[in-house]
């Protein structure tokens, strides 16, 4: 087998060269993935194709085609058969989904302390091999090391939009548990239109100095060219991007401020004062948007005082929005996108419960964020290049007023 393989992509690097065959990535994938499938299942059965021998544990039952998505591209893939159905390959997707398992039960065993013989034992109950102390050490140096390089790589290029916001997990401190924020960022490249997680941090609390910190952090690695951040209305938030990423608006989170509003206001009128309210961000432009906001708030004056007044206070901030191209508005008037990605990250801390210490919550989160960033990098751009080139020429036509008025 280790002979064919070598011809085989002897014969593959062959033609790359006389052919320049643009495939030979792929084709060089799929070659190596089929050799390594057929030496799997000759171990898993004990005989080689065509082989007769006493004491093997199974018989071939031909091919079955599976298409295998991988960064070279889609990959037909020829996997062999076993007659009882026992023989699946390693490098599909039940591996995967063994070694994330896998990755739970050592995590949540380290976090809660139990012994290596019973992680031992957890680990055979779902049919893998044993592991042990000094794997799970082995395995947490790996993910240490991955994680910094995620969190410490250099941001090169502008990102106009930017999203922060804070979770909390729980972990231990000098000997008891207390809730440490996470906080996290994510951006649009303005280059490119694509989604990446800019940076995480983990500290005791989301104060303004702590956000600020983090923030300095990002434009420390080559963040710049923010022209609009989204989040919640956190007083030491607010002020740390105001000191830090200067010239940036702020928009204040329009889901957030509804639940706020929406606490002013007894829960019987709470669906039409907040239908009336969702009206303001169905106007087409920035000056409707404005009046329709000041129409609404002065309804809500005589019966809802304390509401109308929170409107006037928020008017700037909930619509600055309005300030960019409405292709964005949808996209950059919320958190959403981050509450999504907030939402999968508790899904996978939940599992653990109580980390050890902050560096345990990094090494999760950091991960989490780590694949959620590959993926985007993969997917569909987050905004169009014809929607990006508008907010250029947006910016281009408020650096030259001035001019203008001056002449």
């Amino acid at each position: 087998m280790a002979d064919e393989l070598r011809i085989g992509l002897a014969e593959l690097l062959r033609k790359a060269q006389m052919e320049h065959d643009a495939d030979f990535l792929k084709e060089g994938v799929r070659a190596l993935s089929q050799a390594l499938m057929e030496m799997e299942v000759e171990e898993h059965i004990g005989a080689a194709r065509h082989e007769r021998i006493e004491g093997r544990s199974g018989h071939r039952n031909g091919y079955r085609e599976r298409t295998w998505d991988t960064r070279a591209g889609a990959i037909e893939l020829k996997v062999p058969r076993v007659r009882d159905s026992s023989y699946f390959p390693s490098l599909l997707e039940p591996r995967r989904r063994a070694e994330r398992a896998l990755s739970t039960i050592v995590q949540e065993a380290y976090v809660h302390g139990v012994s290596t013989r019973k992680v031992d034992d957890l680990v055979k109950a779902l049919g893998m091999a044993g592991i042990s102390k000094s794997q799970v050490s082995r395995v947490c140096e790996e993910l240490d090391e991955e994680v910094e390089r995620f969190r410490n790589r250099p941001l090169g290029g502008a990102y106009p939009y930017v999203w922060v916001d804070a979770t909390y997990v729980k972990a231990r401190q000098d000997g008891r548990v207390a809730s440490v924020a996470v906080v996290i960022a994510v951006g649009v490249k303005g280059e490119t239109g694509e989604r990446e997680v800019l940076g995480l941090d983990v500290g005791p609390s989301e104060d303004g100095a702590f956000w600020a910190t983090f923030l300095r952090s990002l434009v420390a690695r080559g963040l710049s060219g923010v022209r609009l951040v989204t989040s919640d209305a956190h007083r030491g938030l607010k002020s740390a991007i105001e000191k830090v990423l200067v010239g940036a608006s702020w928009q204040r989170c329009r889901v957030h401020f509804m639940r706020n509003a929406l606490s002013l206001v007894p829960k019987a009128a709470q669906q039409m004062v907040g239908a009336t309210i969702r009206t303001v961000f169905a106007q087409p432009d920035v000056e409707s948007a404005r009046e329709q906001w000041r129409r609404v708030a002065d309804g809500f004056r005589p019966r809802f005082p304390k509401l109308a007044e929170l409107m006037d206070e928020a008017e700037e901030d909930v619509l600055a929005y309005a300030a960019f191209p409405s292709q964005h508005w949808q996209k950059v008037w919320s958190n959403n996108p981050l509450e999504r990605l907030n939402k999968e990250v508790k899904r996978r801390t939940n599992v653990v419960g109580i980390f050890p210490n902050e560096a345990a919550v990094v090494r999760l989160v950091g991960a989490v964020l780590s694949e959620q960033h590959d993926e985007w990098q993969v997917s569909k751009r987050y905004f169009s290049a014809g929607s990006l080139a508008k907010l250029e020429r947006k910016e281009e036509a408020v650096v030259e007023q001035p001019e203008l008025m001056t002449g």
